[in-house]
């Protein structure tokens, strides 16, 4: 007799027996399990043995002949009989249900607990295959039994683990993780990551050197700024360690944060023994930017860069066979990310995405500017989880931001007793207060209250001194004014998210050249990817009306080293439908914005306080009941739910490749690295690739984790894929097209 198979052949790869996956995935899941828990202060042994009775039994429904038929052949045809309900239900009749709950979510994710009530005497069940597995599973276990396949004992310790959504969806992770891993390695798609070492009092030696050599440097040509930067670093460097796991640190403008905070947690991960520091970041674009820092000032000589410092641009989680060995994990020993693809992987019920989770336990997590990270009502669910993050599994959260805002202050805030910890501020916030103080007169927040129609706004826009920051709430509708202002002849930069990563890194080192000749006439027009971190120095700013936070960052892109005796930042609004498109999330914080002018608060308080008053208002103003909602979602166990929610950019979207050498290569099956790909992917709304037509690389058409690739114009020296959309757009407007 044939040995059973668990995955068919592929190509020039062979098949893979079931009990050679099995046993792989076994060992794998264990591995990451036992990794976990080194830092758990739970039950260390049930933890580790939930995630191993899973990955024993998560595949024990491919044994049904039916499913067979189809593995012994080369087919990407769906198997008969879904195969995660046998081990689903093995593990409930031994009594293991927080097993069974991860078997049956290694494919399908994790359950919504009013959907299982639904289902009677069969929850976690997959009932149209139910009865037709409960008839065979005796001959499943026994097939299980002759491959020489372990068998696990009854339990009669059935809880749930902590009654925590934070550490089901770790087990999960470290099940799912193995399963992918396995699989990809069996078809030649993945390779055994090389092991960096963490060597943090290392890399606190040498980040020390590079700090002391910029001030070296650059002493003639900035030597005040430079001299508060190395004040400011020696102050995190020397603060001493806080037994407290949540942080902050309240660092306005030019005070160096990105290497201040990093001495800190070298040294918080040196004394406990970390595995990984984070560094969240809001916007994708500064990413680069802090990777260049840190590669610069944390790799030893003996290391690869790309190694030590990984840098994470897209939600790049791949559920295909074929790409599953290009999605981004959390394995390096610095970590560089966006909040996107942090925050959403906590919050995750789908497998894809949660892959990667089991390696954040014994982390220290940086979320640099804070502020700007999340939509606010997100950060009361996170605050609970971060809560069970740093109580049960040694993790450290270091809150910063230019523009602090200290919400975990504010009544009612803090509902659970995890989220009650204190925070300890890192330096004495005396400095804080001083340096806002400075910041509150080095820019002029200004309104314009009547709405501008496109054309109007280019001629506003170009009448004001420049160099000018125009910042705008859409893609669409940044690439709209910039195309609008060049075909008038104007001098204009063009950067959002329509630019791929490699590209934006392009025009970004353009206008650092360009920003060298103070009082130049010309304008950079933009979306909110340069709105924070980026270190510009305007003498106009402008902003499309949408947050309190949003135009004090845009004022931080504005004379930024006091180089301008004077210079302003505009809030104002556009209306010029269907070509500048709105925003609709930004709602309320737009009107708690115009309420702030109407109090003429940027004239009585410092920024400091108008960024509390304003995210005090948000978060009890009576629209925003959606921070109550994902609370009880997430205590309800509606995970998909919670999911939905959690979304920190609110739309739903897609990875698309744009370049085309890079896709024939991929078809052709060469092996393309995770960072490759990332640096030349955009992303899209899944509506617009749906009216695009966009044809996925593979054959996963309607597959969220899939990969798109990019079929129209793209400029990558000005509008990026937009160049295609605003052809298409204009086709549409006229019924002309030039061929």
């Amino acid at each position: 007799m044939l040995e059973p198979l668990a995955h068919s052949p592929h190509g020039d790869s062979p098949a893979q027996t079931y009990q050679k996956h099995v046993s792989g995935v076994e060992g794998r899941a264990v591995e990451n399990a036992l990794a976990a828990a080194g830092f758990y202060s739970g039950d260390r042994v049930r933890f580790v043995e939930t995630v191993k009775a899973a990955g024993v039994y998560h595949d024990l429904g491919k044994l049904d002949e039916a499913n067979q038929v189809v593995l012994k052949g080369e087919s990407k045809k769906k198997l008969p009989v879904r195969h995660e309900d046998a081990g689903t239900k093995a593990l409930l009749l031994l009594k293991r249900q927080e097993s069974a709950v991860i078997a049956a979510a290694h494919h399908a994710g994790l359950f919504s607990q009013e959907n299982e009530r639904q289902k009677g005497n069969k929850p976690f069940r997959i009932l149209e295959v139910s009865e037709h597995v409960d008839s065979r599973l005796v001959e499943y276990v026994e097939k299980h039994t002759a491959c020489g396949l372990p068998v696990m004992p009854a339990t009669q310790n059935s809880t749930s683990l902590d009654k925590c959504g934070f550490t089901r969806r770790l087990a999960l992770s470290c099940l799912v993780d193995a399963d992918y891993f396995d699989t990809a390695w069996h078809y030649g798609q993945e390779t055994h990551a090389k092991q960096i070492q963490t060597r943090w009092s290392e890399r606190i030696q040498v980040l020390d050197q590079y700090v002391s050599s910029l001030g070296g440097k650059d002493a003639k040509a900035d030597g005040k700024r430079n001299a508060v930067r190395q004040a400011f670093y020696d102050k995190c460097k020397s603060a001493p360690l806080s037994t407290s796991r949540f942080l902050a640190c309240d660092a306005p403008v030019g005070t160096g944060k990105t290497t201040a905070v990093m001495a800190y947690l070298l040294r918080v991960a040196q004394e406990q023994n970390l595995r990984h520091v984070f560094v969240v970041l809001p916007y994708t674009n500064i990413i680069r930017q802090s990777v260049d820092v840190y590669r610069k000032a944390l790799v030893l000589p003996d290391e690869d860069p790309d190694e030590v410092v990984a840098e994470h641009h897209h939600q790049a989680d791949f559920k295909g066979v074929d790409l599953r060995g290009m999605a981004t994990l959390w394995r390096n020993p610095i970590i560089v990310t966006t909040a996107v693809q942090f925050f959403e992987t906590l919050a995750s019920n789908h497998p894809v995405r949660l892959r990667k989770l089991h390696q954040l336990p014994g982390s220290a997590v940086f979320v640099d500017e804070s502020h700007a990270a999340v939509p606010l009502h997100m950060w009361p669910q996170i605050w609970e989880w971060f809560g069970v993050f740093t109580e049960k599994w040694r993790g450290t959260v270091l809150l910063a931001s230019g523009s602090l805002c200290r919400f975990w202050e504010l009544k009612d805030f803090i509902t659970s007793a995890a989220g009650k910890q204190p925070v300890h501020d890192v330096v004495d916030t005396r400095l804080a207060v001083v340096m806002h103080s400075k910041e509150s007169r080095r820019v002029v927040p200004k309104r314009e209250v009547k709405p501008f129609t496109g054309e109007s706004l280019v001629e506003w826009v170009a009448g004001k001194a420049g160099p000018r920051l125009v910042i705008m709430n859409t893609v669409q509708s940044a690439a709209i004014l910039a195309d609008s202002m060049r075909k008038k002849g104007l001098n204009v930069l063009h950067l959002s998210t329509a630019l791929t990563p490699i590209h934006r890194d392009m025009i970004i080192k353009r206008v650092k050249e360009k920003l060298k000749y103070q009082h130049a006439d010309w304008t950079l027009v933009a979306t909110s990817c340069v709105e924070a971190g980026v270190d510009f120095s305007f003498r106009t700013g402008f902003r499309e009306s949408c947050s309190v936070t949003s135009l004090i960052q845009t004022g931080g892109r504005v004379n930024r080293n006091d180089e301008y005796k004077t210079a302003e930042v505009w809030d104002f609004r556009v209306c010029d439908a269907p070509l500048y498109n709105d925003n609709p999330s930004v709602a309320l914080s737009k009107k708690v914005l115009d309420g702030m002018f109407d109090e003429n608060a940027f004239d009585q308080y410092d920024l400091k306080a108008i960024i509390e008053k304003a995210f005090a208002r948000e978060m009890t103003d009576r629209k925003n009941t959606r921070a109550r909602e994902i609370l009880t979602k997430e205590r309800e166990m509606e995970y998909p739910d919670v999911a939905r929610l959690c979304r920190v950019i609110d739309s739903d979207t897609r990875i698309v490749l744009v370049d085309r050498d890079i896709a024939g290569r991929l078809r052709k099956g060469c092996r393309i690295t995770p960072n490759e790909l990332q640096r030349h992917c955009v992303q899209l709304w899944a509506s617009r690739i749906e009216s695009l037509r966009l044809r996925p690389l593979f054959d996963m058409s309607g597959d969220e984790y899939g990969l798109y690739v990019w079929e129209y114009d793209y400029d990558p020296d000005f509008l990026g894929y937009m160049q295609g959309v605003l052809q298409l757009l204009e086709i549409s407007r006229t019924g002309l097209a030039i061929v």
